[in-house]
């Protein structure tokens, strides 16, 4: 699978944004596989299938579920997501 995009050298503003972005969240609480889900969701609104396999391949191994990652898609119609990311989900 290839990068669509080399921010390093089209877009290093944006990707600066994004580090700092990332940076940010890990001080927010949230749980570090729901930031995982979050960026899978994300990546699956965005089209991005490098971004997908790069984002699914890191909450695989943090120990998430193969049943929850095939169903991020389709979260609203799953009873194996929590209340809370759920929410996470309808506000990505």
């Amino acid at each position: 699978m290839e990068q669509r995009i080399d921010y390093y050298n089209v877009a290093p503003e944006a990707l600066k944004i994004m580090m700092e972005m990332e940076k940010y969240m890990k001080t927010t609480g949230i749980d570090r596989i729901l930031r995982e889900l979050i960026k899978i969701r994300a990546s699956q609104i965005n089209g991005c299938a490098y971004c997908i396999n790069m984002h699914t391949a890191d909450a695989r191994k943090m120990g998430e579920t193969e049943q929850r990652l095939y169903c991020i898609s389709a979260w609203r119609e799953c009873t194996f997501y929590t209340d809370a990311e759920k929410v996470a989900l309808e506000s990505t």
